[in-house]
């Protein structure tokens, strides 16, 4: 919601803001957040980002640079809404009022159930607001970490790649490797920009897949997803997942939602499902995916070794509509973008409904 007016100053320093936010980490429980001060005539007097959990947040960051009585009567102007929750560190609403600070610009609102309301408790101690100043960049900066908190899950992300006819593998179960080296390459790189990637138990015991993300010359990316591992059957002690650069989490995969609540409150906020069918069957019946990734390879394999498993679907009304945001072509395959059609299209829902709040911007 925008209130209030803001000037060009406070636009130029969002836009600086938004430059400091990017310094901060990238993953984990708390967002991205850059900070500017402006003094009254509008000049910059100090500048601040969050470094992690832990770690002073932005606007605290900010005024630590400056001397006692320095903030009286500036602007803070910050990319989230100022927190005005207790966790790690104290409301940074709280600090902004006690540093005499006279107005607060912010982009986004903040979306927690316990760490939202720093708009309104900085009103109420007299203090100019303003929201919604660049919003859109705001948004596309934080779109995980919002997802994620608006509700209280990972945004899912499943990927197959299959032949035209729609086959993951051939009748004997070989897979490697049905689509070509662009295609991926591509994979890859998808995998690097996730938090976690996930696959079955079955995939594992069939595959023993590393689920890490390598550059075309199969060097690690600097970024690696978490492995995670729905099932109920054991995985080999000496299984490729338990070598990969980050603990591996495993999940009984008994109750999906559950288990995405859960992966939220470890800051995963976004999760890549890579496979096998079965697993990504039973999101897609769930209803929790958000992004389709389909490589389709120009070759026919027949046979039973189908890409997608039931859904439970008995008839054609009961068809989970996807709308497709792109189609790209990697060499001599072609990659298939799609959302959910509920979800009005380019992007997943942000819906705010929720019982309880998972947010607790350390």
């Amino acid at each position: 919601m925008t209130t209030g007016a803001h000037t060009m100053a406070d636009a130029a320093a969002m836009r600086r803001a938004l430059e400091l936010a990017t310094r901060g980490p990238s993953r984990g429980v708390n967002p991205r957040v850059g900070c500017v001060i402006l003094s009254r005539a509008g000049g910059v007097i100090a500048e601040g980002w969050h470094r992690g959990a832990g770690t002073a947040h932005a606007e605290v960051d900010a005024l630590s640079k400056l001397a006692p009585g320095a903030a009286e009567g500036a602007t803070a102007v910050v990319t989230l809404e100022p927190c005005n929750h207790i966790g790690r560190t104290g409301p940074c609403a709280a600090a902004l009022i006690e540093a005499g600070v006279a107005r607060v610009v912010y982009a986004v609102a903040d979306p927690g159930d316990h760490s939202s309301g720093g708009a309104q408790r900085l009103r109420d101690a007299g203090v100019e607001v303003t929201g919604g100043v660049l919003a859109a960049e705001a948004e596309a900066l934080l779109e995980d970490w919002l997802f994620a908190a608006r509700n209280r899950r990972p945004r899912v992300i499943v990927k197959w790649a299959s032949s035209l006819d729609g086959r993951a593998a051939a009748a004997d179960g070989t897979s490697q490797w049905i689509t070509g080296a662009a295609a991926r390459a591509d994979v890859h790189r998808r995998r690097s920009g996730a938090d976690a990637i996930a696959v079955g138990t079955g995939t594992v015991l069939a595959d023993d897949p590393a689920l890490t993300a390598r550059d075309p010359g199969g060097q690690f990316y600097d970024a690696q997803p978490t492995p995670v591992v729905f099932g109920r059957r054991a995985v080999p002690a000496d299984a490729s997942v338990t070598r990969h650069p980050h603990a591996p989490m495993f999940f009984t995969g008994t109750n999906l939602a559950a288990d995405l609540e859960e992966l939220q409150r470890r800051g995963i906020r976004s999760l890549f499902i890579e496979g096998g069918p079965t697993l990504a069957s039973a999101f897609i019946a769930a209803g929790l995916v958000d992004e389709l990734l389909v490589y389709l390879a120009p070759a026919l394999l027949g046979g039973p070794r189908l890409a997608l498993g039931d859904l439970g679907i008995e008839s054609i009304d009961g068809a989970r509509r996807f709308v497709f945001t792109d189609i790209e072509r990697l060499g001599d395959d072609v990659l298939l973008v799609a959302h959910p059609a509920s979800s009005g299209a380019a992007r997943p829902s942000t819906g705010t409904d929720a019982s309880t709040s998972t947010d607790e911007r350390n």
